[in-house]
């Protein structure tokens, strides 16, 4: 056994939490991988986990070798599909998953491109505003924003998605313009929810992530019905750039509150670890790369750029 099925069975160790899951998963003996763990350890000269009866811990040397294995997995499972898969079209079942809102208005167009482009593909999209269970509902990737703590999953990441506070001009000069998290209780908020009405935005406070509370004057489900509403001049909207963007360019909206912006959430791809990554959801991932990459999800123009220009 090489070097890099050794670092596999360590790998799959960790993610099945036991030696004995990853001798399941890798056709192989128990003592098999105990013994490829142990020449690991004596080969990089340091202990890895730490063994007891119920579990395996990982060392902070375990956890850096760990996740730095499980990277250098994926790219050589993708080097070698790259030469296998290149050479044929991708062909197959393929079941995408993504936010209901995002997937609406940018998965949805990009994958209609990609099944022009592959005719072999068939897809089946499921936009769910929850995390979904890769393994458990079939899910080959799925578009995650927001940061991940499942280190089971391989992870692709395809941009940044900034959110921003931003009002009426008529709005701001008679109400004024709220520069700190405890003066939006002052003013009428527009609120966009998904699945929870919680009268509160995710925003920094004392230069820390945080929610502040907020007084709503109207609620959607709906965003562009709370921005229609920020139009109009009836308050302060908490949304994601791109739905303002054009707005604040002609400048019929103005972005507030911009030290009190959260950083930008991580838009992923995600998807199970598997040593011989289908053509398919290479395909897909090297598609989403490329296209996602063309939409300005990061970034809010000057507030009447394009009037002044």
């Amino acid at each position: 056994m090489d070097r890099t099925d050794a670092m596999a069975l360590f790998v799959a160790a960790i993610d099945a939490g036991s030696l004995s899951g990853a001798a399941r998963k890798g056709g192989v003996s128990l003592s098999t991988v105990s013994r490829q763990v142990t020449a690991l350890e004596e080969r990089v000269g340091t202990r890895l986990l730490v063994r007891t009866t119920r579990a395996l811990a990982l060392t902070e040397a375990g956890r850096n070798y760990y996740e730095r294995a499980k990277q250098l997995l994926v790219d050589i499972d993708e080097l070698e599909t790259s030469l296998t898969t290149d050479a044929a079209a991708p062909s197959g079942h393929l079941t995408v998953s993504g936010p209901t809102l995002f997937g609406r208005v940018f998965i949805l167009p990009i994958l209609s491109d990609f099944a022009m482009r592959y005719p072999d593909i068939t897809l089946d999209v499921l936009l769910l505003d929850r995390p979904v269970n890769l393994v458990e509902e079939g899910v080959d990737l799925a578009i995650r924003i927001y940061d991940l703590d499942d280190s089971s999953l391989m992870v692709r990441r395809l941009g940044n998605l900034r959110w921003v506070v931003s009002a009426a001009p008529d709005y701001l000069a008679a109400r004024g313009t709220p520069n700190s998290p405890e003066e939006l209780l002052d003013h009428d908020c527009l609120l966009f929810y998904d699945e929870s009405r919680t009268p509160a935005w995710p925003i920094l406070i004392d230069g820390k992530p945080g929610r502040t509370d907020i007084h709503v004057r109207a609620s959607s489900n709906t965003l562009d019905g709370v921005v229609a509403l920020a139009l109009a001049g009836a308050g302060l909207v908490y949304a994601p750039a791109w739905s303002v963007a054009h707005h604040v360019a002609e400048g019929r909206l103005k972005v507030v509150m911009r030290d009190c912006e959260l950083p930008p959430r991580p838009i992923n791809a995600v998807f199970t670890h598997n040593r011989l990554l289908s053509g398919k959801v290479r395909a897909l991932l090297d598609c989403l790369v490329e296209e996602i990459s063309n939409y300005e999800l990061d970034t809010i123009p000057a507030f009447g750029s394009r009037t002044s220009a």
